[in-house]
């Protein structure tokens, strides 16, 4: 009876070692195929991305992941769905694979990509800097991040030079703004808006401008020695500026008679010419 007993009990032993290993075994062939299965999906939605069907690649390239997370190929997939979507002008699913990225696959080797391709979604909606404060101000923030952790990159490159076109644009709505509240006499608020541009995008091209409209403004509400101040600003740094010579009438209200009266006592060139051959 002892025999039998650890006889039987070896061959329970024999049996759950040998389920084991063929479960295992079993195991390691579901996740093959299921990555060759991931493999297959993820070049159909290449070639549909080829073929210009950006819609149903989309679907193809999330269904790739959706197969096998765990994959390096998966990241890749929502890149390029990313990216597709990106290409025809699909920005909204554009930016919700790429926000889905940066949250799922943090620290992948292709983040610096994926947050420069989220800062071109938001930059090519960018149509009417008076109507578009949203899309300049996100478009600015994903720039700014690229340049301050991947400054070495090719993107770092490109983002200082759109990040200069995106201050512009910032600067031009300040402008906008301010000439705004001019029209209807509105001193304050049009002050203000001028002191943003000096302030914030002093690197601009609208920095001359502001200056003057900051000399004029102060000048016309009494604060002679703000004005005066806002015009040494403005000599200083552009003396040649068409903006100076503005300012520079404000104070000198003689200017333009002064102006006059040298050119009336500049004798004609073709006086001066004739007189040659006398």
């Amino acid at each position: 009876m002892k025999f039998f007993f650890y006889f039987s009990f070896f061959l329970i032993i024999i049996s759950i070692s040998g389920c084991s290993k063929k479960d295992e075994k079993v195991t390691i062939l579901k996740e093959k195929s299921l990555e060759t299965q991931m493999i297959e999906v993820y070049n159909q939605g290449m070639q549909e991305f080829e073929r210009g069907d950006v819609i149903y690649a989309g679907r193809k390239f999330s269904e790739a992941e959706l197969l096998y997370p765990q994959s390096q190929w998966a990241p890749r997939a929502v890149l390029m769905s990313a990216y597709g979507y990106f290409s025809q002008g699909y920005y909204a699913d554009a930016i919700n694979d790429i926000e889905r990225f940066l949250i799922k696959y943090k620290n992948h080797p292709q983040t610096d990509y994926a947050y420069y391709l989220l800062a071109l979604c938001h930059y090519d909606q960018i149509i009417d800097e008076k109507k578009d404060l949203n899309e300049i101000i996100l478009s600015k923030k994903y720039f700014e991040i690229i340049i301050k952790n991947y400054p070495n990159t090719e993107y770092a490159r490109d983002s200082e030079f759109k990040l200069k076109l995106i201050l512009e644009i910032m600067a031009s709505k300040e402008m906008y703004l301010g000439r705004y509240y001019v029209q209807r006499e509105k001193w304050i608020p049009a002050i203000k808006r001028f002191k943003n541009v000096v302030k914030d995008y002093d690197t601009t091209i609208y920095i001359e401008e502001a200056l003057h409209r900051l000399v004029e403004l102060h000048y016309r509400i009494g604060l002679v020695e703000e004005a005066s101040n806002y015009a040494n600003l403005l000599g200083y740094n552009y003396q040649s500026s068409k903006w100076y010579e503005q300012s520079y009438k404000i104070f000198n209200k003689d200017y333009e008679k002064e102006k006059i009266k040298i050119q009336d006592k500049r004798e004609p060139i073709l006086d001066k010419f004739k007189k040659l051959f006398k």
